[in-house]
């Protein structure tokens, strides 16, 4: 059974006095534990579909469904609600607050999520140590490697221990090896956790050596 899926989605957008259509009657799905990679050119509707997926945007006609419910009738707070606990993501700048340490960082998001006190710092800390990074929690991002600073994103988005992970271009500011090292990292965690990953990537390499199936995407269409 699906753990996400969308059914004819579509998403257009006024641009000045035109019409664009990011998305056109895309039906994809994602089972549990599943690691899926999308690929296509620039403008072929990846980050607007991940967008949709991740509760940050609504599709124009169609519907986006989490474990067989339609997101589409939940209100502002019920979607804030999903965001923050079912779904999380990653990005290609990894979005860290740079006045804070890695476990402030990750702490922040617990809070966010309602975890209080001294489960918020164990948590955090274990979180940190799921990624790798036991020895630099207490370093603010700029004085971290690019890959160490993703490890800390993915640490982030995992705070609230959502089943799905969405992950925008996450290697596109890294050198190769790191790029690999982060992949490993995310395969390691769907099968030891059963974590899902929806992973949006222009390298072809990467995504076949990761990824269980990989969805190519062509002028905001599925190629099937």
């Amino acid at each position: 059974m699906s753990l996400i899926e969308t059914q004819e989605v579509t998403r257009v957008y006024q641009m000045g006095t035109n019409l664009v259509t990011a998305l056109e009657h895309v039906n994809m799905s994602l089972a549990e534990g599943e690691f899926v990679a999308i690929q296509g050119t620039s403008g072929s509707g990846k980050s607007t579909l991940l967008n949709l997926l991740g509760g940050l945007d609504r599709p124009t006609s169609g519907e986006v469904l989490f474990d067989s419910n339609p997101l589409g009738p939940l209100t502002k707070k019920e979607m804030a609600r999903y965001r923050r606990h079912s779904v999380g993501m990653i990005f290609q700048n990894f979005n860290l607050i740079t006045t804070m340490t890695a476990a402030e960082n990750v702490r922040l998001a617990l809070a966010f999520g309602g975890v209080r006190g001294t489960e918020r710092r164990r948590r955090a800390e274990g979180l940190l140590e799921r990624v790798g990074l036991s020895d630099r929690m207490e370093h603010r991002p700029l004085e971290l490697s690019g890959g160490e600073q993703q490890r800390v994103a993915i640490a982030r988005a995992l705070a609230n221990r959502p089943r799905v992970l969405l992950a925008d271009e996450p290697t596109g500011n890294l050198d190769s090896t790191r790029a690999r090292e982060l992949l490993a990292l995310l395969r390691e965690m769907v099968e030891r956790e059963g974590l899902t990953v929806l992973l949006v990537t222009h390298d072809h390499e990467l995504a076949s050596s990761f990824a269980d199936r990989i969805i190519m995407m062509k002028d905001g269409r599925v190629q099937v």
